[in-house]
């Protein structure tokens, strides 16, 4: 039992060891993952306005060949008027070309109102672009910065992983389980913890005198009843250490 608790003390130091390295990295992961996810929203909006773009000169395109057409359709409806027989007929055309006026009307309205989103638009693709063009900058800048942390991290990172893995199949499962759990929900990372000043050294609470004797003993694994850590004796720490 002696040697299962300086394996999970040596498993814990070496962990902490490469929470250690990681933490070098500090917030800079989530920090480029951010900021590529707003440079995606960025150009996901570019690409949203110049589509809005396209479509609204598309349509553009429409009200001018309506109006051209309308215009025709007076031409023609004056023509016509020259040679009216009756208030009947002259009435009838009379307001035909009222109605194309109305038409012509209506599309220059809409011509405006289009030309005054897409002049929106552009101003607002211009403005996005150029926010784009300095998250491009400070992407890069985290992106290198970040390289470079891994790169002087990695080798140490791997063989500390690599140890880890080796001493896993000598803890039996359910202790193991029990002990990568611990370290996921523990703010610290610390499953495997020694007494300190009569407490746990993890959440340093008090732990009862013959508790701390049962732990001395190194008979048996001893989980604190408060944060559920494995708190083993600081002698076995000492030992491993000299180890």
């Amino acid at each position: 039992m002696e040697e299962r608790l300086k394996t999970l003390y040596h498993l814990q130091a070496i962990n902490t060891e490469i929470d250690r390295i990681k933490a070098l990295r500090g917030e800079l992961p989530l920090e480029v993952k951010d900021m590529e996810d707003q440079i995606e929203g960025l150009n996901t909006r570019i690409r949203n306005y110049s589509g809005e773009i396209d479509d609204l000169t598309r349509r553009s395109a429409s009200e001018k060949a309506k109006i051209e057409k309308a215009h025709d359709k007076i031409a023609k409806y004056k023509e016509q008027l020259d040679n009216v027989r009756n208030n009947r007929e002259y009435d009838l055309l009379t307001k035909e070309i009222e109605f194309q006026s109305l038409e012509i009307e209506l599309a220059e309205k809409h011509l405006n109102e289009f030309a005054r989103i897409i002049d929106t638009r552009k101003a607002e693709i211009s403005a996005t672009q150029e926010k784009l063009e300095d998250q491009n900058h400070i992407l890069a800048d985290k992106r290198k910065e970040l390289e470079q942390i891994i790169s002087e991290t990695k080798v140490d990172e791997e063989r500390l992983t690599e140890q880890a893995l080796a001493l896993e199949p000598s803890i039996d499962e359910r202790t193991l389980k029990a002990f990568k759990r611990v370290r996921e929900n523990a703010r610290n990372g610390l499953a495997v913890v020694t007494i300190q000043r009569d407490a746990c050294g993890g959440c340093f609470n008090r732990i009862p005198p013959q508790k701390q004797l049962e732990i001395r003993m190194h008979k048996k694994i001893i989980v604190c009843e408060y944060c559920g850590r494995i708190i083993i004796d600081p002698e076995l720490t000492d030992n491993e250490t000299e180890a």
